[in-house]
């Protein structure tokens, strides 16, 4: 990482600051980030928002290829800052003469010149793209890939409010080394936004899920595009290109699971605790490593389901290479909103089907397909105990101590698992499965007796070992039964 690079100082200023936190850094191809800021940019065409933007493109031939579509974003922003190498043009395009866009000339030897910047704060709206090309050394003995898009960049994006806004107050005091008056101008934009904001520094979750489903639209998209031409030497990389997309797409994915929760001050920690009760009880059941790694990815991601329906239809054909459209099967039984964009990923049709049917009850009363039974996928089964009982929980005592999340397992009293186990155990033969809540008071008479559950979100830049060969199984068919003598 480039000293100097408003990456590194991003990255320096979380280490060294009261915060504690560390950054979710990942590597992205470049047809990866083009993806991604083109459906974050989406969101500030269609809202009313008028958000600052302040980028970095690298050189200005980069900036040109995006001029025309720049020039809409600064009719529904308050400022656009662009930063690049300038080349030829990039002075004299017309997006560039708009009064409220400013274009900045890197100096050479600015380490920005080796940034790849999207940072967009509004009052409602705030996501980010923070990233940095990958150096020679780096790409090792391999050396610079020979296509353009297939060079790699390392860094994070987020919708994190108090990351999008630390990163614009070093990009603005980094501007200021070029032009006072502009930076200036900038942080009296930022500063107005911040007066405007009653977030509490917590992101906002109004439309996120249709911007998530989106951004992995776009990625499909463009990686349909990559493979439709022989002619770009593409097919010597199938596996590494496919492997980047699934891992991108998975991180959208969690960081709308983080978002969710980050926005919930009386349950902050609900998908970590639901996954860790989730994978606990699966280990108390003995069911295999694959289906405690579906458990967890499903518990992580148990309330996007909660989200409203998306605007974007589900896709004609899957996502992944080798599946025809006539493998494809209908859906066989109404879906819950905030599952449709789960199935836009293939890989993920399994937690899809998980998690769309937390809301089934053993005697067939519940949503949305009236299964019973072992009708019901047993990891649905599992996840609909658990969560319940979390949420439960956490209307006990989860508080927000000194600005960080605490969540509901380290705060109960034997008193509160009682109580929540009591409410669980009377809905028993009607909503849950009377197994499952054997195995349920046997894991709440140890966390009684103190036994202590490591509770921790995966580095969002890193969960693509929770996905495998089991992640797009079709569930409904057969039933997923319980395990013999699972006790």
């Amino acid at each position: 990482m480039l000293p100097g690079s408003i990456l590194h100082k991003l990255k320096e200023s979380f280490a060294i600051g009261d915060t504690g936190r560390s950054l979710s850094l990942g590597v992205y191809f470049k047809n990866t980030l083009v993806a991604l800021c083109h459906a974050l940019e989406d969101a500030v065409l269609e809202q009313e928002d008028a958000p600052l933007l302040i980028t970095a493109f690298q050189r200005g031939k980069w900036y040109l290829q995006e001029a025309e579509r720049y020039q809409d974003i600064a009719q529904r922003s308050r400022h656009v800052t662009i930063m690049a190498s300038p080349d030829a043009g990039f002075q004299d395009h017309p997006t560039g003469q708009l009064p409220n866009v400013s274009l900045v000339g890197l100096d050479d030897g600015d380490p920005v010149t080796q940034e790849w910047h999207l940072i967009i704060v509004g009052p409602e709206y705030t996501a980010m793209v923070l990233c940095q090309e990958l150096s020679d050394e780096d790409y090792g003995a391999a050396g610079m890939p020979q296509h353009d898009l297939e060079r790699k960049f390392y860094g994070l994006w987020t919708f994190d409010p108090s990351l999008v806004h630390a990163a614009a107050n070093i990009a603005i005091a980094h501007i200021s080394r070029y032009n006072t008056e502009l930076a200036d101008r900038l942080r009296a934009h930022l500063a107005n936004i911040e007066a405007s904001d009653h977030s509490d520094g917590l992101p906002n979750s109004n439309h996120i899920g249709d911007i998530v489903t989106r951004v992995v639209h776009y990625m499909q998209t463009s990686q349909e595009g990559l493979f439709q031409h022989d002619s770009m030497g593409f097919d010597a990389y199938p596996f590494r290109l496919d492997k980047n997309l699934i891992s991108n797409e998975l991180q959208a994915f969690l960081r709308i699971a983080q978002l969710i929760d980050q926005t919930d001050l009386k349950n902050p920690m609900a998908a970590a605790e639901v996954a860790t009760l989730a994978e606990t009880l699966g280990q108390l059941l003995d069911l295999p490593a694959w289906q405690l790694n579906r458990l967890r990815l499903a518990g992580l991601l148990h309330r996007i389901a909660s989200l409203s329906s998306t605007e974007l239809p589900l896709p004609s054909a899957p996502s992944d290479a080798g599946q025809s459209e006539a493998e494809v099967k209908p859906l066989c039984c109404p879906l819950i909103p905030g599952t449709q964009m789960l199935r836009r990923m293939n890989r993920m049709k399994a937690i899809a089907t998980i998690l769309n049917h937390m809301g089934e009850a053993w005697d067939g009363s519940g949503f949305p397909a009236r299964l019973s039974g072992d009708e019901i996928p047993l990891e649905s089964r599992i996840l609909g105990l658990v969560s319940c009982f979390q949420q439960r929980l956490s209307q006990m005592g989860a508080i927000r101590r000194d600005g960080e999340h605490v969540g509901a397992l380290p705060n109960a009293t034997p008193e509160a698992y009682a109580a929540v186990l009591a409410a669980c155990e009377a809905e028993t033969n009607h909503r849950w499965d009377p197994k499952l809540m054997e195995a349920l008071t046997l894991l709440v008479s140890a966390l009684q007796q103190g036994l202590s559950l490591s509770v921790s979100m995966p580095q969002v830049a890193s969960g693509l070992w929770l996905l495998d060969s089991h992640s797009d199984e079709d569930l409904l068919a057969p039933p997923s039964p319980m395990p013999a003598n699972p006790l």
